[in-house]
Formats: C-alpha cells, sequence, structure tokens
C-alpha cells in the first residue's frame, strides 16, 4: 500500500501545475464525436473519485460489500463538465484527490483484504481497489495531458 500512496503523492504534487497551463480553449476542445474534451476527461476522474471516496470509506465496515456500477457517460452528461470553469474542475479535482490521498493512508492495514463487488463484477480487495483508483487517474491524466 505504501508504493501506491507514495505514488499517488507524486501525481498530486506535479499534476495540478501542469494541468493549470491548459489553456480554457483547449480543454473545451471535443476531439472528435464520441469523444470526451479534456474538461470532461476531469470531470470523470472528479465523478471517479466521489464513487471511490465512497467505497474506501464503507470498505472498511464490513466485507463482502457490493456497490452499484458506475454509469459513467449519464455522470459526466448530467453535469455538464463541458460548461464549468477548467480552474474551478482543476481546483475540485485537486483537493478532493487530496483528501483521497489521506483517507487511503489511514486505512487500518487488517481492512485492506476486505472484499469488494462493484456492479456485476467479481469480488476484489479494498487494496486492490486503491490501486486501480490510482491506475485509472494516471491513464486518464495521461490523456489530458498528451502523454
Amino acid at each position: 500500500m505504501q508504493r501506491i500512496l507514495e505514488g499517488f503523492r507524486s501525481v498530486l504534487d506535479v499534476a495540478p501545475g501542469r494541468l493549470a497551463l491548459i489553456p480554457e480553449a483547449e480543454s473545451a476542445r471535443v476531439p472528435a464525436p464520441a469523444k470526451w474534451s479534456k474538461k470532461q476527461i476531469l470531470g470523470h476522474l472528479i465523478d471517479s473519485a466521489s464513487n471511490n471516496h465512497q467505497r474506501f470509506v464503507r470498505a472498511q465496515l464490513d466485507s463482502p460489500l457490493h456497490f452499484p456500477a458506475y454509469a459513467q457517460e449519464f455522470w459526466v452528461s448530467a453535469q455538464n463538465y463541458q460548461a464549468e470553469s477548467w480552474c474551478d474542475l482543476i481546483d475540485c479535482w485537486t483537493s478532493y484527490n487530496r483528501h483521497l490521498l489521506h483517507v487511503m493512508a489511514h486505512i487500518p492495514a487488517d481492512r485492506l483484504a476486505n472484499r469488494c463487488v462493484i456492479g456485476e463484477g467479481s469480488p476484489v480487495t479494498l487494496e486492490f481497489l486503491a490501486e486501480d483508483y490510482v491506475r485509472h487517474l494516471e491513464h486518464h491524466l495521461r490523456q489530458i495531458l498528451g502523454e
């Protein structure tokens, strides 16, 4: 878990400054039909933070715990991230993830093996969810930053 936390902390030390260098107009550009803009991708990452926040806390209570699936297209559309300020999205994403880093760092070691089921998926551990969350976040940040 320590490796996951260190990687997450490193991302949060660098990514906000890099995101802030992207102009508002570029953040709103939709690259192709049925593709998300940078704003929408960052909004999706805010949704991911929101969904995983619940999982990281609730999964410490009981095992196995069942969570609903995440309808990402609906969430991004319903919140109209395209119309939100790029700076506000960056601030929201950064603050939420700094809090998630804190939450993840304080999950008791004996709870990391608690099992979770998301939607119709197979059971996974709370530790896997934490690692997968950071991996997912890094993947989408690479998309936004063009890496």
